[in-house]
């Protein structure tokens, strides 16, 4: 039960901090008025995406952001072997505030797609499939 309430309570604050990004830190709907109905609907401007969901299915780009920001050492939140974050009640994503950016799905990939990718992130092909592998058009 607590852990349950703590999944909740930090996806919480995330839609809190998202607000509050769009309205006080970058300001960039400084006037908005939504009510539960508009924000569940999405009716904002801008998007917070996260690694593991239909717009950013890569869980490996978590990776980079814990490199980058060097998130263990700041927050002491780890990523686990498979890249779960822990503890279990942390939320991670990127904030894009164009008012023309809307969630989005990726769609199934084709093999050509995979092996271009894992060039790019110089990553072996057969370690991006495994990653990879509810959205490839194709089996391994």
């Amino acid at each position: 039960m607590a852990k349950s309430l703590a999944d909740r309570l930090a996806e919480a604050f995330a839609e809190e901090l998202h607000e509050r990004v769009r309205k006080e830190f970058w300001g960039y709907s400084s006037d908005e008025s939504l009510d539960s109905k508009d924000l569940h609907s999405i009716k904002y401007a801008g998007i917070r995406p996260a690694p593991g969901y239909p717009s950013q299915p890569d869980h490996t780009e978590k990776l980079t952001m814990w490199k980058l920001m060097n998130i263990e050492k700041n927050t002491g939140i780890k990523l686990t072997e498979s890249l779960a974050m822990d503890p279990a009640a942390s939320v991670s994503g990127l904030y894009f505030s164009h008012p023309h950016s809307h969630y989005f799905s990726v769609g199934k990939i084709a093999k050509d797609q995979v092996i271009d990718y894992s060039t790019r992130k110089k990553m072996n092909t057969s370690e991006v499939e495994k990653w990879l592998r509810p959205i490839l058009s194709y089996d391994t």
